[in-house]
Parts: structure tokens; C-alpha cells; sequence
């Protein structure tokens, strides 16, 4: 007889963030002794592997559990399922070393779980008793039934209790796994959106059935008015306040514009706005968030302008405030919901790391930056990346990281140092308070890329390139510069595969972002789990490269193509 149970109140503020991923193998009851310890200890290793590198730099946390059950058959894989259910497993890895019979193992273990969850297949390309073999069939058997797998061929020692699993088959498991993390880590995750579409931006709406859908992110919208008696009402700690503001003028000293009239009770404000929606993020569980500025906020002289929030919105998306290290929130200036996205999805992929916000504020050409090369009476330096494909200068008065003022590796005593706050443009801000700036180093590697949204397939894409930013001599930076708004941050990107005619033709929004630590690999094993179109319209980009690209799904190949297939799998999920 069941008996109801009633559940304890207990910490309301327990979350359940963490993501639980599950190894395990399938077996022939035929093989036994030496070979069915090897696949043991091979799935042994893989757990250890995955728990070992898989590094997260946010509050995400994550478990890995390995069953030494070799599934051998429907009773051992009913046996395994519940094991990964009471062990709360939200994506699974099988890494078999011997033939076994699909319908009879990983399949009957399958059937157990969501049809989405994501379901990797790594074994050794052996050929003693061929655990490859098995991963085909099977592989094959689920793409017949319309289940996405990835398959990853990799190497491991063909003889040996402890096979050495190779470096390539290692970095395939890993990307996989950060994509994994992604797409269940983030379900049942929300982000907050202050305000409305900001400058009637189309998009950046906030799509919020079809983003419930897509992600299974919750979107919840708080209104401004909140946020303006919050301030008004003085509702965060004043000591912190005072802290916060220390620790700024403590960094930048004379790098602290403080001319313009009122000037140090807006700072004081824009930096109590941090606070606020700082501990709001908290109280929801958060991941991520948005602040509308323009136009009601901070320039609608019908009302009362606030100041600009530039600095709030930096240090959301930086790893460290006054307080020390943090993790980065995602956050986008302009209530740009899907810029928001593009960079909390980012953030996770590359483990954690701060995203960058830019305006697509103009493309130069390298005809253009030769011909004021010339007018300067500088070099145009054949040699350097930025002559020879040209430049976009990503900049946007709120947003921008501080990490971005230096190296990724650099401590944020080093980035501060590179970090000025000039006093807001006032015919653009009336009221008030302090930009961020700086100009972002050379040498970052990464993705750049924008999410977007069609309302003719309900589906999201995400375009996207590989890019670097590059340094620029110092007069060309200054009139670049100097070209839009000199007082807000700027970073110099070069995509790898886009020409600048198709980058300046096919951006699909004024905003576009970067992170770095993503590799392409991991983007498409998630956007492949969320069915995110991949638009790379690049035509010197190859379709696939070997070492770099994941391999495409056979689900793919079975059913029209990449595309017609997650238009598919967008109407079963």
C-alpha cells in the first residue's frame, strides 16, 4: 500500500542546480573474465576523466556517477536505470569495449529516460572484441527512431586491463560535456529582464514561450518602477555602497570622471543599482539578466532621467567585484533578452567564463584602414591580421566585461588598470552617471556570434564565427575610436572565416557578442541538443573540419540534412 509522504519545508533557498551525468557500458553476456574487468575499468576512467577536467567558473555544479553493472541485457538495464534515477542523471555516457545487442542494452536503458536527454557514445576504434561495432549498431538502431546520439570514435590502447584513452578522443568527450552541462544545467533556470524592448530593438524581444520551449529558461519580467523605488527607498546596504565605491576609486583614481554637475550622487546611484539588482538576481535564483536604459531610464526628458547603469551591467558580467572573485552573470544592456541568451549560453559553454557586449558599430574595410593609415602617416602593415581582413569595432556605452580590459589569465588588480569611467555623454544620457571604458588587448581567442529568433519556424539560430581581437597602432586606435564614442569600451574583433562584406551583410541584430574558452565543437553538440540552427554563411568556411567541427549526427544524414531535421525536433519538444 503507498502511503503519502510529506515533504519538509526545509531551506527555502535550496536550489537544485547541479547537473549529474552517468557512465556506464553495455556488455555481451558471452565475453566474460579479463575482457568485461577491462570495460569496467574503462568506464571507471571515463567518470574520472569527466569529474577531473570538466571545470565550471560559476555556482554550477555538477556530479558524476558510473555504474560497474555491464548491461548485458533488459535485467541489468532496468537495474542501471534505476540506479541513474535515484541518482538524479540528466545526460548519459556509454562507453562500450566489446560487442553487445543494442535492443537488448543501451536501448532498453534509453527508454527509461526523456527522449531529449543528451546521450554520448564514446568507445576505442578496437578490434578485439569491437566495442566499435556495437556503437555503430546502436548508434544506427537510435537515429532509426528518431534519437539524437553523438557518436565519438575515438582511441584507446586495444590491449591492457588500463587502456590509455588518446588526447583527440579526451577533448571530443569534453565538448560534449560542456554542452551537455549547458542544455540541462540551464532548464528550470530563469533570467530577469528589467524593463520592456528597449528602443523598440525587435530583436531583442523577449521571446518568452518560444525561449520556454527552445531552452526550458524561465524569462521573468520585472518592471522599472520597481527598480526606481528600490533606489529612491535606499534599499540596499549603505556600508557595501561605500565599499563598492572605495574599491572603484582605489583602482582608477583620476580615471574617475567626476566633473559633470551631481556627478557623485548619480555615481553613488549607479552603483547602488548594482547592489539592487544584484541581490533581486539572488532572491529569484538567476542566471542572467537585462537592464532597459533607453529611453524611460536614463533619457526620456518627459520624465525624470536616472543615471546610466554602465557600471552595474560591467561588473554583472565580470568574474570579480569589491567583494573578490564571483561568478559572471550574464547580462545585457539595452533589456536585449536575446543578446542575453547568446551570452549566458556562451558563458556556460566556455566553463563559466564573462561575456562580451558590443555594438556591430561599423566594419572597416582594409582599404579603409589603409587609406587612413596613409592620412595618419603610419605603416599599413601588410603582415598584421587587421590589414589583411579588416576589422569591426564592437563597442556599447553598458555591458562590456572588465575582464575584457586585459588577458584572460590577467588578475583584476591588472584589469582595473586598464579601466576608466569618463562621465556619460549627457545629449545621449540626460541623466547622468558614468561610462565604462577601455579598449580590449590582442590575441583573444573565441567565438563572436548573435542569437536570433524567426517567427516562420518558431525556431531560434545563432550565427556565428570564430574571432580574435587584434591591437591596432596607437593613433589608428585612437581614431577609430575616436570614430564612434571614444568614451565607451571598444574591442578590435576579426572573424576567422567571414569576409567583411558578409560579416556587414548578415549580422542579424545592431548587437553581437563573444566568449572565450568556446570551441565550435561544443557550440554545435548544443546547438544540435537545443535544435539551434547553425547559420555560418561564410563561403570560405568548409562545412565540416576534421579536429575542430564535432561530427554530424547520423540522425542528421537519415533525415534530410542538419536543418530539416531540428525543424523536426523543434515540433517534438
Amino acid at each position: 500500500m503507498c502511503i503519502a509522504t510529506r515533504l519538509s519545508i526545509g531551506d527555502n533557498r535550496k536550489t537544485s542546480n547541479s547537473v549529474t551525468f552517468g557512465v556506464c557500458a553495455a556488455g555481451d553476456p558471452r565475453i566474460g573474465g579479463d575482457s568485461r574487468d577491462r570495460t569496467v575499468s574503462i568506464v571507471e576512467k571515463t567518470a574520472g576523466i569527466l569529474a577531473d577536467k570538466l571545470k565550471m567558473q560559476n555556482d554550477v555544479d555538477f556530479n558524476v556517477v558510473w555504474s560497474p553493472l555491464l548491461i548485458d541485457g533488459e535485467q541489468q538495464a532496468d537495474t542501471v536505470a534505476a540506479q541513474f534515477k535515484d541518482a538524479g542523471v540528466d545526460a548519459i555516457i556509454c562507453t562500450p569495449d566489446t560487442w553487445a545487442f543494442p535492443q537488448l542494452s543501451l536501448m532498453s536503458l534509453m527508454a527509461h529516460f526523456p527522449k531529449d536527454m543528451p546521450l554520448n557514445i564514446t568507445c576505442g576504434n578496437s578490434a578485439p572484441k569491437p566495442g566499435v561495432v556495437f556503437a555503430h549498431a546502436v548508434n544506427g538502431a537510435f537515429a532509426q527512431t528518431g534519437r539524437l546520439t553523438h557518436l565519438n570514435v575515438g582511441s584507446w590502447d586495444e590491449t591492457g586491463m588500463y587502456p590509455n584513452i588518446s588526447p583527440s578522443t579526451i577533448t571530443g568527450l569534453l565538448n560534449w560535456g560542456y554542452a551537455a552541462l549547458t542544455f540541462a544545467g540551464l532548464k528550470g533556470r530563469r533570467v530577469v529582464c528589467f524593463g520592456h524592448d528597449s528602443m523598440g530593438m525587435e530583436t531583442a524581444l523577449t521571446h518568452v514561450n518560444a525561449t520556454r520551449r527552445a531552452f526550458g529558461l524561465e524569462v521573468t519580467r520585472l518592471d522599472m518602477k520597481l527598480l526606481a523605488d528600490m533606489l529612491n527607498k535606499g534599499a540596499y546596504d549603505n556600508k557595501e555602497l561605500a565599499a563598492l565605491r572605495k574599491w572603484i576609486e582605489n583602482h582608477l583614481g583620476n580615471r574617475l570622471d567626476l566633473r559633470h554637475k551631481n556627478a557623485n550622487d548619480q555615481l553613488n546611484r549607479s552603483l547602488a543599482m548594482y547592489l539592487i539588482m544584484r541581490d533581486l538576481l539572488v532572491d529569484m535564483n538567476a542566471v542572467g539578466g537585462a537592464f532597459m536604459n533607453q529611453l524611460e531610464w536614463g533619457s526620456d526628458l518627459r520624465g525624470t532621467p536616472l543615471p546610466i547603469c554602465d557600471m552595474a551591467e560591467s561588473l554583472m558580467n565580470s568574474t570579480f567585484d569589491h567583494n573578490g572573485p564571483k561568478a559572471a552573470i550574464p547580462f545585457g544592456t539595452e533589456a536585449d533578452m536575446q543578446g542575453t541568451l547568446t551570452m549566458l549560453f556562451g558563458s556556460w559553454l566556455g566553463g563559466g567564463t564573462p561575456p562580451l557586449f558590443m555594438d556591430f558599430r561599423k566594419v572597416w574595410e582594409p582599404w579603409e584602414l589603409k587609406k587612413k593609415c596613409a592620412e595618419l602617416g603610419i605603416p599599413f602593415d601588410t603582415s598584421r591580421l587587421w590589414a589583411k581582413k579588416g576589422i569591426v569595432d564592437g563597442n556599447n556605452s553598458g555591458s562590456a566585461s572588465l575582464n575584457w580590459a586585459a588577458s584572460p589569465e590577467a588578475a583584476s588588480d591588472e584589469i582595473m588598470k586598464n579601466v576608466s569611467m569618463p562621465g556619460a555623454e549627457l545629449y545621449y544620457f540626460p541623466g547622468g552617471g558614468n561610462s565604462v571604458s577601455f579598449v580590449s588587448p590582442g590575441g583573444i581567442q573565441g567565438i563572436a556570434g548573435r542569437l536570433a529568433y524567426s517567427e516562420m519556424t518558431g525556431m531560434f539560430s545563432m550565427f556565428w564565427d570564430e574571432a580574435c581581437t587584434v591591437d591596432l597602432p596607437e593613433k589608428l586606435a585612437a581614431v577609430v575610436a575616436g570614430s564612434s564614442n571614444v568614451t565607451w569600451p571598444h574591442s578590435w574583433i576579426v572573424p576567422k572565416y567571414a569576409s567583411m562584406t558578409e560579416y556587414k551583410q548578415y549580422a542579424p541584430a545592431n548587437h553581437f557578442h563573444m566568449n572565450w574558452g568556446i570551441t565550435p565543437a561544443r557550440l554545435q553538440y548544443w546547438m544540435d541538443m537545443t535544435s539551434v540552427i547553425s547559420a555560418t554563411p561564410w563561403q570560405a568556411r568548409p562545412e565540416f573540419i576534421e579536429g575542430v567541427d564535432r561530427p554530424m549526427p547520423l540522425l542528421y544524414l537519415l533525415n534530410g540534412g542538419e536543418n530539416e531535421t531540428k525543424r523536426i525536433r523543434s515540433r517534438q519538444f
